[in-house]
């Protein structure tokens, strides 16, 4: 049976969320100078109260949006798990890990993180925010990738060649930012794919 409260309850979580996705947007479309509150607050359809109501500093906001963040591309990383799964054993399935793991860089996503870490590099207070949650990305990021990948962590080599792929994701995401590098990344994919499996799979 429905409680009285259930419906605000609703609302809060929706205004949240649509304040999250705006400071998403923001960020990856206009720089870390326009994510203001009141810039979020009004392509979220809220007034800035109700923002502040939400997160009652910018810092805390953009704490949130990343978070937010993280969650989503964790469900995104559970899809493709699901489709990868269907892909036969061999360089293909590689080649599928390691182009959704390149692509998950070229994201908005992406892009609006990248806004805050190059701010949170001059930032102090910033920087002690969300060097902890990069740290817990980071380890999640590379747990992820070894399970796509069905490989021993616990193997050097492996670890050090799936930390590496991560990596080269991140550079080629940087790549991606000023122009469109897709031409140039899907032939890195390939290489990259086939130098991986043959150091991961092929007999000693």
């Amino acid at each position: 049976m429905a409680t009285p409260h259930e419906p605000k309850q609703d609302r809060s979580r929706a205004t949240r969320q649509r304040l999250l996705e705006a400071t998403i947007d923001c960020l990856a479309e206009m720089g870390w100078a326009a994510a203001t509150v009141a810039v979020v607050a009004e392509r979220a359809g809220v007034s800035r109260g109700a923002a502040q109501h939400h997160f009652p500093t910018r810092e805390d906001l953009i704490t949130g949006a990343l978070e937010y963040m993280f969650d989503t591309r964790m469900d995104q990383a559970k899809a493709e798990a699901q489709t990868i799964a269907g892909v036969a054993e061999g360089v293909g399935r590689t080649e599928a890990v390691v182009a959704g793991l390149i692509e998950s860089y070229t994201s908005p996503l992406f892009k609006a993180a990248l806004q805050v870490w190059t701010h949170a590099a001059a930032d102090p207070v910033l920087r002690e925010r969300i060097v902890p949650l990069e740290a817990k990305f980071g380890r999640v990021a590379h747990r992820r990738a070894v399970e796509a990948l069905g490989v021993d962590d616990s193997d050097p080599v492996a670890h050090h060649l799936v930390q590496a792929t991560l990596d080269l994701a991140r550079g080629l995401g940087l790549a991606d930012v000023l122009t469109d590098d897709s031409a140039r990344r899907k032939e890195i994919v390939q290489q990259w794919s086939a130098t991986l499996h043959s150091a991961l799979f092929a007999p000693s």
